[in-house]
């Protein structure tokens, strides 16, 4: 199989991740590619008609993309240790699917500074995406820090890797304040030598 993927993504750093939880970091080859809205990555062309990173070649079936897809695939291929069975199977999806909002927004702010040209840029609406930020890791804090300390999912290791998200591009906004346990736990979960191991190259 061959990733294809970026240094600083977070939803690659998020398959990453899971490859090393799960012993299959040696089953995968990696390509680096790059790409931005405005200029897609031309190796994916073909590929991946979305043109975005993580995208898993394989030699059986079409091209894998989108990283719950890629992490559904990839974790049932090691024996579904990272999504359950059962009821806690739906909190799992619910707290990826959070986390990768998280990352949404984050990524559109980072776009607009960015990629944007200064004169078009609309502080408003990247207040927007950050106050949606600011509500999810409330909501983290407030109702999630159960599902987060108990045995490791793939919801925990989303949370984990749009949390390193926020702190590689948008640090100075804070989200720790007010959410002191969740600081908490993402200081020890950031730990892990998976994380270590996957934290982006700048």
């Amino acid at each position: 199989m061959k990733l294809y993927h970026s240094l600083t993504s977070p939803y690659v750093r998020k398959v990453m991740v899971l490859l090393h939880e799960t012993e299959q970091l040696g089953d995968v080859e990696l390509e680096t590619v790059a790409g931005t809205p405005v200029a897609p990555a031309a190796p994916l062309i073909g590929k991946a008609p979305l043109t975005k990173v993580p995208a898993l070649e394989r030699p059986d079936g079409p091209t894998l993309f989108d990283s719950r897809v890629i992490c559904a695939f990839l974790d049932d291929r090691a024996g579904g240790r990272l999504y359950p069975e059962g009821a806690r199977r739906w909190d799992v999806l619910t707290l990826e699917a959070l986390a990768d909002g998280i990352l949404d927004a984050a990524l559109l702010m980072t776009y607009e500074s960015r990629l944007r040209p200064e004169d078009k840029q609309w502080d408003e609406w990247v207040d927007s995406q950050w106050v949606k930020v600011e509500r999810a890791c409330a909501v983290l804090n407030q109702r999630w820090m159960a599902h987060l300390s108990s045995p490791l999912d793939m919801g925990q290791v989303a949370v984990g890797c749009a949390l390193g998200y926020l702190d590689l591009r948008h640090d100075a906004r804070g989200w720790r304040k007010g959410n002191d346990a969740l600081a908490t736990w993402f200081a020890e979960f950031d730990a892990r030598p998976s994380m270590v191991a996957t934290r982006p190259v700048t």
